[in-house]
């Protein structure tokens, strides 16, 4: 993607360590590549670009050689706190332990990875920090325009083929200045800026929220859940250090009968179908709030099975988060004042209203039970009868 990469000697014990080497076998884009065959890249990958990237950023805002480290270390280790298939386990993961995969403290400060560190004269407090968004140069790995998502953007339409999440990074990062100890943007990266903000757009229904990709998705979490139901908190804590291979054996493997069957569905590729896909206009606002969706998706899911006589472990429903509007707290510079970058770019308002028409709730069944599971759906959800446009749609 980038080229020849260069590793500072420095991160090299980092490089070689049991909790980057694992990145190796986690997909970056969880269960795609049943949509993209291509999309068999992994976030070990992905991590070295994003300390390429950052690297370039913290040279081209002049850093000290401390700060270099610092931001290139931090951009090495973001993505160590994954679980097997990246975000397909997160959700259950972290209404198990009570954390997401930027909660990065045990794994730095209680292991080998934290003495590594401080052998290279950095403080891992201060890399978790930056990790988790709380460090003054944290923006370079975690903010609007940071060196994560134009890495994993060009990557991932990369290995999918979708052409849409072309991004120049060498602009924004060219474009990138340190102002008071702030990242802000030159004027002449904000056309730059505004094609990341379209690629995330277009991305997001065509690979991160594509139907199928969902499904598995959906699939995977209820029988990682239904596995770690005897003790959620000590058998999650064991499959979300697991890679992919190893998770998908334990599954497989199961003593129980329910996950064993979901398993084998997603690993042959036996997918459940939608029953029905609906935007925000035709569900009501109670199910576009997100807090406890697990356990909300759950229960709608077993009041569906019963209303429509199949067994509970034939209805999935799948309520993403509803998109937060991208504000975009990069400040553009130019000749005068700082300005953000929504009072520059117009582009912004309009994208976030694309960003909520996108959004789908979806209640998902096996072929034989879609119609009857569409049925109680319905009913039970209170949905209008579809349109001929909805149809259309």
């Amino acid at each position: 993607m980038h080229g020849y990469i260069q590793v500072e000697p420095e991160l090299l014990t980092l490089l070689d360590s049991p909790e980057i080497q694992r990145l190796r076998y986690i997909r970056q884009l969880g269960f795609s590549f049943l949509v993209y065959p291509g999309a068999h890249h992994t976030r070990f990958e992905h991590s070295l670009g994003a300390m390429h990237l950052a690297s370039l950023m913290s040279g081209q805002i002049g850093l000290c050689r401390e700060d270099h480290l610092l931001v290139t270390t931090s951009a090495l280790l973001h993505d160590i706190g994954h679980g097997p298939y990246s975000h397909a386990i997160e959700g259950v993961a972290s209404e198990a332990l009570g954390r997401s995969h930027t909660d990065v403290r045990d794994l730095i400060t209680k292991g080998r990875l934290g003495d590594e560190i401080e052998r290279i004269d950095l403080d891992p407090l201060e890399v978790c920090l930056m990790i988790e968004g709380n460090h003054p140069l944290a923006s370079i790995i975690h903010g609007d325009l940071d060196v994560d998502r134009m890495d994993y953007l060009l990557r991932d339409a990369h290995y999918t083929g979708v052409p849409y999440g072309t991004v120049d990074a060498g602009r924004l990062i060219r474009a990138t200045r340190l102002s008071e100890g702030e990242i802000v943007l030159h004027e002449s990266g904000v056309q730059a800026a505004e094609s990341l903000l379209i690629a995330r757009t277009l991305m997001r229904p065509a690979v991160y929220y594509h139907h199928v990709s969902r499904i598995a998705e959906k699939i995977f979490s209820t029988a990682i859940y239904e596995q770690s139901r005897p003790d959620p908190a000590e058998l999650m804590e064991q499959m979300i250090r697991m890679d992919d291979a190893a998770c998908m054996q334990t599954l497989l493997n199961s003593d129980h009968q329910d996950v064993r069957h979901l398993a084998e569905d997603l690993y042959f590729r036996r997918l459940f179908k939608r029953s029905l896909y609906l935007g925000k206009e035709e569900v009501s606002a109670s199910l576009r709030v997100s807090e406890d969706s697990n356990t909300r998706e759950r229960e709608i899911a077993v009041r569906i099975a019963e209303q429509a006589g199949v067994m509970p472990r034939e209805v999935l429903v799948d309520i993403p988060a509803f998109p937060r509007d991208m504000f975009m707290h990069v400040q553009v510079q130019d000749r005068d004042s700082l300005l953000p970058l929504e009072e520059v770019s117009p582009l912004v308002t309009t994208l976030n209203e694309t960003r909520r028409t996108q959004w789908r709730v979806g209640v998902y069944a096996p072929e034989y039970a879609v119609h009857e599971v569409r049925m109680a759906a319905r009913e039970l959800l209170r949905i209008r009868p579809p349109t001929r446009q909805d149809r259309l749609l």
